[in-house]
């Protein structure tokens, strides 16, 4: 067990190593300028994206997760982030596409800047990892399916988060975030 952990840890040290820090910096810029931020992905990326929208809130920002029965309307002053590691998935392009039609601003994390949702996005973050296409392109794994681009997006969607309370001084403190954590547990 204890080899496969490290290869695990391995494979995404190695991805995030690849990922282009301009690219995070500007993703992290377009979060902080939003009005508010709704968030989406299917399957694990989905989860990953709630998991962000949570470090989010803590941090004082307006997030919502698509799909949820109390997300409001997207407006042109908000920003939606999209977690598609095909940067294909029909659904997700289609959220794109109504969100541009209002001139809110995207993002999308993905392996394929090139993809039919980065064409459509303003901003792109590659994370040059495993899906579970299991492209030429892609790098090796020992994992199943998107786990590699999953594991390497929370990660780095949890050091954004770090990023931003650097941008936040007030919210970096643990007593206001602790303030903001669920209390109905």
């Amino acid at each position: 067990m204890k080899n496969i952990t490290q290869s695990v840890v391995k494979e995404v040290t190695e991805v995030l190593g690849h990922v282009d820090s301009d690219q995070a910096v500007q993703a992290a810029k377009e979060l902080q300028h939003a009005q508010r931020i709704f968030i989406t992905g299917t399957g694990r990326s989905g989860a990953v994206g709630k998991m962000f929208a949570i470090r989010l809130m803590h941090m004082g920002f307006h997030v919502f997760v698509v799909g949820e029965s109390i997300t409001p309307s997207i407006q042109s002053d908000d920003l939606l982030l999209i977690i598609s590691g095909s940067g294909s998935t029909t659904t997700l392009k289609q959220y794109a596409k109504q969100a541009k039609e209002i001139d809110a601003r995207t993002v999308l994390l993905t392996t394929n800047e090139a993809s039919p949702i980065g064409k459509l996005s303003d901003c792109t973050l590659r994370i040059p990892a495993a899906t579970k296409n299991r492209l030429d392109s892609e790098p090796e794994t020992i994992q199943p399916l998107g786990s590699q681009f999953d594991q390497s997006a929370h990660l780095l969607l949890d050091a954004i988060a770090v990023y931003l309370l650097k941008q936040r001084p007030k919210h970096h403190d643990s007593p206001n975030l602790v303030q903001q954590h669920a209390n109905l547990e």
